[in-house]
């Protein structure tokens, strides 16, 4: 929260969120110019937006106002002229504030509310890992030899029997019941092309000759793997807003004053980093499959998000259209056994198995497991959930399950607020539209005229809004799209 002048009568009145660079710069702008700033995190206190956005018309952060008069977002804020600018300083310092005239949260507003998560976890240990820690140190895993492959860091079913038995104490139906719980617990899996595939564990020579690993060695070497999972599976949806919520604390403390750049590297080593990995580690066990539509966008936006700048810090942030095709498609967590890239996430959980951009086939073959996961058809709102417009956020730091509906249709109508992704010609007749709206077309209803009533259907009230409508209802409506800008917030 900005602190107060005494010399100042108003102040300026802030609405933006955690982890918003476009806030960050805004912010930092007014305090160059020595005015008392209320800054509001309209992500904790969300029963403001309705109210902010039919002050403003605008469903994006930043909004701001220097007593009661709305400037706008931080684009309109760098454009004030001169003069103007220093009429609105003035106007703070000379004049007093009208106590109703803004929404402000019920408790002191210049203070975080005391149930804001830190990220911590509290961690039931669960009943098998030290089980697994035991057998991790037990010279049991090696290199095992299959025909002419050679799969390292695994094991044979007899090799975990026999050890579960000589030096456990277990009989025969013991150890492979043994067996049994830990395939089903997910802290081993059967190798691929190494044996049977149903995931029972029997007494039968098929299971024994089958080779294991652990989850932890999956060799698609996920970002949260190398490590066991040891705490009870949690739920989801909360490990879900954890993770969100510490590795946007992390970022928001380690962007540029002029939120214009972030120290990837200071980030990297800020214990709370660590603090994310281990939160991380436990999506290795998490349970998927129980989930409801709700549940599943909320998770798996919010890890997507979260895996974006895990990947940004591990790997750096891609450059040129090669790396982002590497980054997309093997920049990866293990979630609930399996291991889903960015690319899986996007486009084969949230889009109901689509191919992607550049994609030759689905991300899911009718046998992959993780098809099961996949919601059944694609949702279109989501593009807007995975990409923060260049020149405003929408106001929402974690997406929940409850919300789910209404947040992603909130971060739609912001998106469209913006010029980089939507701009009407009326004098041409022309739409121009964000590139998303042309690589993933099928979803907005795969032609123009489709896709003009899908964008016009989720503007909000706006004179941009008024003016699609006129082309729309002169006809013969030419659309175009607009360049990308891979360098921006909005890398997608």
């Amino acid at each position: 929260m900005g602190e107060f002048e005494s010399s100042s009568l108003g102040r300026v009145t802030v609405y933006s969120i955690q982890g918003c660079p476009h806030c960050v710069q805004a912010k930092a702008t007014l305090r160059a110019l020595g005015v008392p700033v209320c800054d509001v995190d309209v992500g904790v206190h969300s029963e403001l937006t309705a109210k902010l956005k039919e002050l403003t018309g605008r469903s994006t952060v930043p909004q701001i106002f220097f007593n009661n008069i709305h400037v706008g977002g931080n684009e309109e804020l760098q454009k004030l002229a001169p003069g103007e600018l220093q009429r609105l300083v003035s106007l703070v310092k000379e004049e007093p504030l009208s106590g109703d005239a803004l929404p402000l949260p019920e408790a002191n507003p210049f203070e975080l509310p005391g149930g804001e998560t830190d990220g911590e976890l509290k961690c039931e240990r669960d009943e098998w890992a030290d089980l697994v820690e035991d057998l991790k140190r037990a010279g049991v895993i090696g290199s095992q030899r299959k025909g002419l492959t050679v799969y390292k860091k695994s094991f044979t079913g007899m090799q975990l029997v026999d050890w579960l038995q000589k030096e456990k104490g277990m009989d025969r139906a013991a150890a492979c019941s043994t067996g049994q719980a830990l395939l089903q617990r997910k802290y081993m899996v059967s190798v691929r092309g190494s044996g049977q595939k149903d995931g029972c564990f029997g007494e039968g020579k098929e299971t024994m000759d089958t080779l294991y690993r652990l989850l932890e060695d999956d060799f698609h070497s996920p970002l949260n793997g190398g490590q066991t999972a040891a705490c009870s599976p949690i739920q989801a949806s909360e490990l879900s807003l954890l993770l969100r919520e510490l590795i946007l604390k992390l970022f928001s403390e380690h962007l540029s004053a002029d939120g214009k750049s972030v120290d990837y590297k200071g980030m990297s080593v800020d214990p709370a980093f660590e603090r994310y990995c281990e939160l991380a580690i436990q999506l290795q066990r998490v349970e998927l499959l129980s989930l409801s539509r709700e549940e599943k966008l909320a998770f798996f936006i919010n890890v997507y998000n979260a895996l974006v700048i895990h990947g940004y810090l591990r790997l750096g942030a891609p450059t040129n259209m090669w790396q982002r095709y590497k980054f997309f498609n093997y920049v990866s967590y293990l979630i609930g056994g399996e291991v889903f890239t960015l690319q899986d996430i996007e486009n084969g959980v949230l889009r109901g198995n689509r191919k992607g951009v550049a994609q030759l086939r689905k991300p899911f073959s009718k046998t992959d497991p993780r098809l099961q996961v996949a919601l059944p058809d694609a949702e279109p709102l989501i593009h807007f959930a995975l990409n923060c417009g260049a020149k405003g956020c929408p106001p929402i730091k974690t997406y929940t399950p409850q919300d789910i509906d209404s947040q992603l249709l909130t971060a739609a109508e912001a998106f469209l607020e913006n010029d980089d992704a939507c701009t009407v010609d009326s004098g041409k007749n022309e739409v121009r539209l964000s590139q998303i709206f042309k690589w993933y077309k099928a979803d907005f209803g795969g032609t123009d005229e489709k896709l003009l009533k899908w964008v016009l259907d989720h503007m909000g009230d706006s004179p941009k809004k008024t003016s699609l409508q006129d082309v729309l209802s002169a006809g013969k409506t030419k659309v175009s799209f607009l360049p990308y800008d891979w360098s921006s917030n909005s890398a997608h």
